[in-house]
């Protein structure tokens, strides 16, 4: 006859199950298993990156297609990466001048590389930069904040230096709420990403830069992001975009009206 104590020890062991729990994942292998997802990427994009590190030529011939703004026209660039590319502008912001150069995956130093083609060749009287996400994710390598934040800052310094006006976005929070959400809420660390949005509202402050404080208007109680706002824990969905859009709307009047 079983042990009472063994039964009991049994029982506890057999608790999640029974619950239909699974018990929670162990961070340090989510961390792992990200980071192997991160080289893969790497991997398959590694030939591409080679051969054009900052992807000037993803939008070449667009770019030589489209035509000069018009006299008055309030041309506006929007500068990032996926969160950007999936963006649809005209959906969000129907009847305006706006051109979409975000580039799944693209770090900001990337940006910061294609900025001249990209945007000063564009001739836009704003740009929208999102940007940084992936650098903490490392996509492109390890980095540094302050490496991060010197950026960031390069990207504002050479829009104002070519007359452009730039709107600056905090970085988006992640959420953890979904399988799909799990690489990405472990390799953007939560304190990073503050860390990272407390230098762009300073540095916005201190240069009298417009923001549009993305991260602010998606917060949960728990400090991550809606989970009702990306399906993936990143990437906004149409509940997102309907939430952010207005913010950067709203800087963009003041940045233009300057």
């Amino acid at each position: 006859m079983p042990n009472w104590r063994t039964l009991a020890c049994l029982a506890v062991l057999a608790a999640p199950s029974l619950s239909g729990q699974a018990p929670p994942p162990d961070p340090g292998e989510a961390l792992a298993t990200a980071r192997r997802h991160l080289q893969d990427w790497r991997r398959s994009n590694q030939a591409e990156l080679m051969d054009d590190w900052g992807q000037l030529a993803r939008y070449r011939d667009a770019n030589a297609r489209l035509r000069a703004p018009r006299p008055g026209e309030d041309r506006v660039v929007f500068l990032g990466d996926s969160i950007t590319e999936i963006w649809d502008l005209a959906a969000s912001f129907p009847g305006r001048p706006y051109v979409n150069r975000g580039i799944s995956g693209q770090t900001t130093g990337q940006m910061l590389l294609r900025f001249r083609q990209d945007v000063v060749a564009l001739h836009p009287r704003a740009v929208v930069i999102l940007a940084g996400t992936n650098d903490l994710a490392g996509n492109t390598g390890p980095i540094a904040l302050e490496d991060i934040e010197a950026n960031l800052a390069s990207l504002t310094d050479l829009a104002v230096a070519n007359g452009i006006r730039p709107v600056l976005c905090t970085v988006l929070p992640v959420h953890n709420d979904t399988p799909a959400s799990r690489d990405y809420f472990v390799t953007r660390p939560l304190d990073r990403i503050r860390a990272l949005d407390d230098w762009i509202r300073s540095h916005c402050e201190r240069n009298r830069l417009d923001l549009a404080d993305l991260h602010a208007a998606t917060l949960d109680g728990r400090g991550q992001l809606k989970r009702t706002l990306a399906d993936d824990g990143l990437h906004p969905n149409a509940a997102g975009f309907a939430v952010v859009a207005p913010l950067v709307e709203a800087a963009l009047r003041k940045a233009l009206a300057r």
